[in-house]
């Protein structure tokens, strides 16, 4: 009885060892990645700090530029109270809207311009005439022609993101390795299992590099066009901040917009490495 008590103990050690060491194994990945994006931290506190003394010393007038300090403790109080939420939800649910149209339209017709030649030969020098006109040249002409609801706000955000995700679609495609598609063929693939198999994977991070500069784009696009017409979101509250003269709510509500764009940098980030882990190691990020 002793020894089968021996046996059974000594499983359950085994056993309690080898899932301490996978969870170790699943949070390493995550430490490294934590430890890489700490490094750029010192930066970023001296920023903070020559943005406290500033004010504090008399360098720039407090009333032009509050103390970070101040800043802080009143995007702690709008948190609190609710008022700031509202318009982040607002102006998200119309980058998302517009970022969403984006990327239901562009990164099909990237991949038909940068499959089929002859299609891309048809519609470059259209699309390459709209790519290059201003965004925000055409926010009045949408304001114009939608008027200021909800329609001209999502349009001007779908228009802004479309290109980046449209450029680096067809990027991806016309940089896959010619030997994995003739490697699909000779073994008579169809073209749909070549397109699900070779030329999407291959495509995903070209893809998603368009998406974070697209996803980018979009706050950029929706805070212009919040503050021209608009009566509620982060933009518009920005810009009431500043012709009410509430210096800290401003600052507040524009690093809200800063911590906004590293959270969705950070997404995709993590959305490209998990869809490319076939590829191996291709970068680190604090989400592992």
């Amino acid at each position: 009885m002793s020894e089968e008590l021996a046996v059974q103990t000594e499983g359950r050690q085994k056993t309690q060892v080898v899932d301490f060491s996978a969870y170790v194994k699943s949070v390493t990945p995550f430490v490294e990645g934590l430890k890489k994006w700490s490094s750029g931290i010192p930066l970023v506190l001296l920023f903070f700090a020559v943005w406290e003394a500033l004010p504090r010393l008399g360098i720039i007038d407090p009333l032009f530029l509050p103390a970070f300090s101040t800043t802080i403790q009143t995007l702690f109080d709008l948190a609190l109270s609710g008022k700031l939420l509202l318009h982040v939800l607002v102006s998200l649910q119309r980058a998302a809207a517009g970022f969403g149209l984006a990327l239901l339209f562009a990164v099909p017709l990237g991949f038909l311009m940068g499959w089929y030649n002859k299609f891309e030969r048809y519609t470059d020098l259209f699309v390459q005439s709209l790519r290059n006109v201003s965004t925000f040249a055409l926010l009045p002409i949408f304001l114009l022609l939608l008027g200021l609801g909800e329609s001209s706000k999502i349009a001007i955000i779908f228009y802004g993101a479309s290109w980046q995700l449209l450029m680096n679609t067809i990027s991806g495609v016309k940089s896959v390795d010619p030997i994995y598609i003739k490697a699909a063929k000779s073994m008579g693939v169809s073209d749909w299992e070549l397109f699900k198999k070779v030329i999407l994977p291959a495509s995903i991070p070209s893809i998603v590099i368009g998406a974070r500069l697209g996803a980018k784009i979009a706050l950029m696009v929706v805070i212009a066009a919040e503050m021209i017409g608009a009566k509620s979101g982060l933009g518009f509250f920005i810009q009431n901040a500043q012709f009410n003269f509430m210096v800290p709510e401003m600052y507040a509500g524009i690093l809200t917009l800063a911590i906004l764009g590293l959270m969705v940098n950070y997404l995709l980030v993590w959305f490209e490495k998990k869809t490319t882990s076939w590829k191996g190691e291709i970068g680190s990020s604090i989400l592992g």
